[in-house]
């Protein structure tokens, strides 16, 4: 049975929508890999996020989580315990009044036995880089500290998917970095599958591959590099491109020999120098 996420011919309706949110989905999501799940709002990437796991399941076709069908409730436990959810507000996740319980609350619901859910906690912290904060209320932290938090909390399930469904909406400047390099340690440090819904294409761009939705529909899929070389196409859309990538695209416009896949500043200068 191969360690993924399927989604087949998968289409979702709301309870009393006339539309159809999710439109003939078809996907596959393989263990170890970091996926990007970008689109403009209302383009169904959050909905999909809650497919992945259960919370949601599909009003025509299937999807299954190491080949487990979510359609089955006898299945659900099982698929919870492999692909955890972390959501855009953390002030929403957090339930305990000190951080190293808040982590617990977990796998103390699986039914672990206690001395494995002190390992359980101790490694989470560590991962996400709050060891010294264990004993601290949660409500003392910044935005990007709860964050973690809340991904420690997922991380002490020990599932082999983290879907993120817009963990850094909420956050400024520095707990957006925070919460991207510990989803990146996660990754390729952990080898922990990553689904991240986001609407920052500078986060997309960290992503081994980059999924575009609208309208319900899966429009591109590619690397980064494939994704947001298509600038004109994205734009039609609604979306940005990582900044650095649109002034590429503006120097192609005037003339000047760049690249039009460029993704980052020292991409850039190391096309610019040779041009002075």
């Amino acid at each position: 049975m191969a360690a993924e996420i399927v989604a087949e011919g998968v289409c979702y309706q709301y309870p009393q929508a006339a539309d159809m949110a999710l439109k003939d989905i078809n996907l596959r999501i393989r263990k170890g890999e970091f996926v990007a799940i970008i689109g403009p709002n209302g383009s169904g990437k959050s909905t999909l996020a809650k497919l992945f796991n259960g919370l949601f399941v599909p009003t025509k076709g299937k999807v299954t989580v190491d080949g487990l069908d979510t359609r089955d409730r006898n299945n659900i436990w099982k698929i919870r315990q492999k692909a955890g959810m972390v959501f855009q507000n953390p002030d929403n996740q957090i339930v305990a009044t000190m951080v190293e319980e808040d982590v617990a609350f977990g796998p103390e619901n699986l039914g672990v036995p206690p001395e494995e859910i002190r390992k359980r906690v101790y490694e989470a912290l560590e991962i996400v880089e709050l060891t010294e904060f264990a004993q601290k209320p949660p409500h003392l932290l910044s935005g990007g500290q709860k964050q973690r938090v809340a991904i420690a909390g997922v991380i002490a399930m020990r599932p082999d998917y983290i879907i993120l469904d817009e963990p850094t909406a909420m956050l400024d400047p520095v707990g957006r970095k925070e919460v991207i390099n510990t989803v990146k340690r996660l990754n390729k440090e952990e080898g922990k599958t990553i689904v991240l819904i986001t609407h920052f294409m500078e986060e997309a761009v960290q992503a081994d591959r980059v999924i575009v939705m609208d309208k319900g529909r899966v429009v591109m899929m590619g690397t980064p590099r494939e994704i947001f070389s298509q600038v004109e196409e994205l734009k039609a859309i609604g979306l940005d491109v990582p900044q650095v990538t649109e002034l590429a695209h503006r120097l192609r416009r005037w003339g000047l020999k760049v690249r039009g896949d460029i993704l980052t500043i020292d991409e850039m200068v190391e096309c610019l120098c040779p041009l002075l």
